[in-house]
């Protein structure tokens, strides 16, 4: 790992090759040979050391992930930072590299490559920072954020800086405790052409899939994720929760819904949506859909509410005959009410 002072003595290496009056100086003492020399040495010594350089702002658990994976793929991560000098440390002791410093110094603009990890209401704050204390030495470098629903315009300041911003988000859950693997994941890639091309090259280098994708599409990339990750996460519970009340252990309720859960995505994935899709709306049986409203309205009202909405949304995107469906549900619905009123429910 390189110290601080190595870092800065290669920008001012690279400062000095573009200095006439320098150049002027290392001819006169390397004579013929200092271009042959400088031909050699850039591409296969600094240059190709600051290309895969790279520091990581914010070392949660996606920082720590990517910077863990990238540094077995032969990146060098230069410096880690953090708010306090012992989540630094951490961060830089589960990568397994970099200097762990507190706050954003000027230092950080010594590496090709800055990737900021830190959570999506704080990436405004942490650009604004670096802008303020690196300036200028940012002209050339990349810096790249990994939120999934914001798009570069967050890292404008930084490209008044002179830097291509850019954003690259891997579509992948990630615990804190371990690494995922990240092969074959998609990672949603847009920003400036310079930033496109490193966020591009990491993503190879860790096995993943870059997909270009609009800046204004953003948000609804990241809610599919949200969809078929958090969501569903919450329905699945959700239906824990139902099973628990009729009965069953937790274990035993999860292990079964999991099972099922894990059936239907497998038959998804083989056979296409509609041969997947399964349950009494598929099969058009609405006194069962009925039963379960009813059923449901002895719940907190969060479960019939979503359960309603989730058969809406299953007959829009998965029926034969959308309109018809949707009417068959929007009776349901009012018939359950009704009753409900009959009996005293409050609406």
């Amino acid at each position: 790992m390189g110290e601080p002072g190595q870092a800065n003595s290669s920008v001012g290496y690279f400062q000095a090759i573009g200095d006439p009056q320098k150049r002027d100086e290392r001819e006169e003492k390397y004579g013929e040979n200092m271009h042959a020399r400088l031909e050699v040495s850039q591409p296969q010594g600094i240059l190709a050391w600051m290309a895969k350089s790279l520091a990581i702002i914010g070392p949660g658990r996606v920082g720590r992930a990517l910077g863990n994976r990238l540094r077995e793929n032969g990146w060098r991560i230069t410096m880690v930072a953090a708010r306090s000098q012992a989540s630094a440390k951490r961060g830089a002791r589960f990568i397994g590299g970099g200097r762990p410093v507190a706050g954003i110094p000027v230092t950080l603009a010594a590496c090709s490559t800055i990737l900021i990890t830190v959570p999506d209401d704080a990436i405004a704050g942490v650009a604004g920072e670096l802008s303020r204390n690196a300036g200028e030495d940012l002209r050339g470098r990349v810096v790249l954020h990994t939120s999934g629903a914001l798009d570069a315009c967050v890292l404008e300041v930084l490209r008044s800086c002179g830097a291509s911003v850019g954003s690259m988000h891997p579509l992948q859950t990630f615990s804190g405790v371990s690494v995922p693997p990240l092969e074959g994941k998609v990672f949603a890639i847009e920003g400036d052409e310079p930033a496109v091309r490193v966020a591009r090259r990491i993503a190879r280098s860790l096995g993943g899939v870059p997909v270009g994708i609009s800046a204004d599409k953003k948000p609804l990339y990241h809610a599919a994720g949200a969809f078929a990750a958090g969501l569903s996460l919450a329905v699945e519970e959700a239906g824990v929760r139902l099973l628990m009340t009729a009965g069953l252990k937790r274990r035993e309720a999860q292990r079964a819904l999991v099972s099922l859960t894990r059936q239907v995505l497998e038959h998804y994935e083989k056979l296409g949506p509609q041969k997947a899709w399964t349950g009494p709306l598929a099969r058009g049986d609405f006194g069962v859909v009925a039963a379960h409203e009813k059923a449901l309205r002895e719940m907190q009202p969060e479960f019939l509410e979503a359960y309603v909405a989730i058969s809406r949304l299953a007959a829009q995107e998965l029926a034969h005959e959308p309109e018809t469906m949707l009417r068959e549900l929007e009776a349901i619905s009012g018939s359950v009410k009704l009753v409900a009123k009959a009996k005293g429910g409050c609406e």
